[in-house]
C-alpha cells in the first residue's frame, strides 16, 4: 500500500507541474521541461520495477505507462522555431532535421501507444508484461536522446 500511495504521490507532482507548465504555453521550452520532467518520473519508476528496485504494481505500471503516452502526444508541440535559444537541452539537430526528429517523435508516441493498449484497463498483468511494453518506449528515448538531446 506504501508503494501505492508513493506511486501517486510522484505522479500526482508531475502532473502538477505537467498542468502548470501547459497553461504557460507561452513558455515552450518551460513547458517541454515540465513534460520530460514527468517522463523522468515516469522512467525512473518504471525503470526501478523493471530491475527489481521497486515492487512491481500493475496501478503503478499503468501511471508509468500512462504518462508516457499523453507525453508522447503532446511533446512535440513545443519546438517551435526560435525556441532553441535559452536554457535548453534541445540540440540544434531538432531544427535542422525536422523530418528525423519528427520521425523520433513518432516512434515514441506509436511505442507508447502500444503500451498503453498491452497495459489494459487494470495495467500490466504482471512484471513480464510491463518490461513488454515499456522496454520499447524506452528504446525510442534512448533514440532520440542520442541524436536530439545535449549530454549532461
Amino acid at each position: 500500500m506504501r508503494i501505492v500511495r508513493n506511486v501517486a504521490a510522484i505522479f500526482m507532482l508531475a502532473g502538477l507541474g505537467f498542468t502548470g507548465s501547459v497553461q504557460a504555453a507561452d513558455d515552450p521550452i518551460a513547458t517541454r521541461q515540465a513534460i520530460m520532467s514527468s517522463v523522468g518520473a515516469a522512467a525512473g519508476l518504471g525503470g526501478g520495477m523493471m530491475k527489481g528496485e521497486v515492487t512491481f504494481s500493475p496501478v503503478a505500471g499503468k501511471a508509468a505507462i500512462a504518462t508516457m503516452n499523453a507525453a508522447a502526444a503532446s511533446f512535440g508541440d513545443f519546438f517551435p522555431e526560435g525556441s532553441d535559444q535559452g536554457d535548453t537541452g534541445a540540440l540544434p539537430a531538432i531544427w535542422e532535421n525536422a523530418d528525423g526528429f519528427a520521425a523520433e517523435l513518432a516512434k515514441f508516441s506509436a511505442a507508447a501507444g502500444k503500451a498503453m493498449e498491452a497495459s489494459g484497463k487494470d495495467g500490466p498483468a504482471d512484471l513480464d508484461a510491463f518490461k513488454a511494453a515499456m522496454g520499447p518506449v524506452f528504446g525510442t528515448c534512448k533514440s532520440c536522446h542520442e541524436t536530439y538531446r545535449k549530454k549532461n
